[in-house]
């Protein structure tokens, strides 16, 4: 758990969305840093103007911040369990030009006030593996990004709870708990999706980005893979990613689960 703010040499800003976004975060080894999982998935949100999107376990904001700049107005909201993460977030937040604001709570327990409310859209990136089973990082704050003791269930019952009629709640995971997210969605949401995430063409997905709506009566649906890189390997320097995931990445434009 990381408590104390970070001091100002241990961050760097750094540009996200071709440099549309800029955001606040630690310095590679002083904590956790974010991948182009939390931009993929802030990508795969169909929210519209006007609309309010919480992220559960927001961190730093990035997907909140890529969500924000990519759809105009919309009214953000997240939590965050780490102190020191809650400060970067509502600082990307304020400093991006976006209206949000940022609750510092455990989802085992969630604060009053966001009970009291309801979105349009949901999102998380829950930890990617179980407390527990893997050597920890070094970093406490670290370790709690990437393993939590709270299920996966009750990450999809808290976005559940908080959604609008024939809202949204969607999440990135590892392709090895699709099973226990298939189950969690299935049980508190309807019209699920899940779009697989192929590193490279005839790879195996390693992620998962999954959707549920409140209210949905859509049957299931195991959509397309979406292939991130464009070549068999990565062959030389430089990025390689495919057309579709390069415009998510650098231009802030949308990933469809229609492909």
């Amino acid at each position: 758990m990381r408590h104390d703010p970070f001091p100002e040499e241990a961050l760097r800003r750094d540009d996200f969305l071709g440099g549309m976004a800029r955001i606040w975060q630690p310095r590679q080894g002083l904590g956790y840093r974010a991948g182009v999982d939390p931009v993929l998935l802030a990508a795969s949100v169909e929210a519209r103007p006007g609309q309010e999107v919480l992220e559960l376990g927001c961190g730093a904001a990035p997907a909140l911040v890529c969500l924000g700049v990519r759809v105009a107005g919309l009214r953000l909201a997240g939590v965050e369990i780490q102190p020191a993460y809650a400060a970067l977030a509502r600082r990307n937040i304020a400093e991006n030009g976006l209206q949000g604001e940022i609750l510092e709570a455990d989802l085992s327990a969630p604060p009053t006030e966001l009970k009291a409310r309801s979105f349009d859209h949901v999102l998380a990136n829950p930890p990617y593996f179980e407390e527990g089973k893997r050597s920890a990082a070094p970093d406490a704050g670290v370790e709690l990004a990437l393993a939590g003791a709270l299920p996966l269930a009750d990450w999809v019952a808290l976005a559940a709870k908080r959604l609008k009629p024939r809202g949204t709640a969607t999440f990135v995971q590892r392709v090895e708990r699709l099973p226990e997210l298939l189950a969690a969605l299935g049980t508190h949401l309807g019209s699920v999706e899940v779009l697989p995430l192929a590193p490279r063409e005839g790879r195996a997905p390693r992620l998962i980005l999954a959707r549920g709506r409140k209210g949905g009566r859509a049957a299931f649906r195991l959509c397309a893979p979406l292939v991130l890189h464009a070549r068999a390997s990565h062959l030389e320097d430089g990025e390689d990613y495919t057309n579709v995931v390069k415009a998510a990445l650098r231009d802030g434009k949308p990933i469809t689960f229609d492909g």
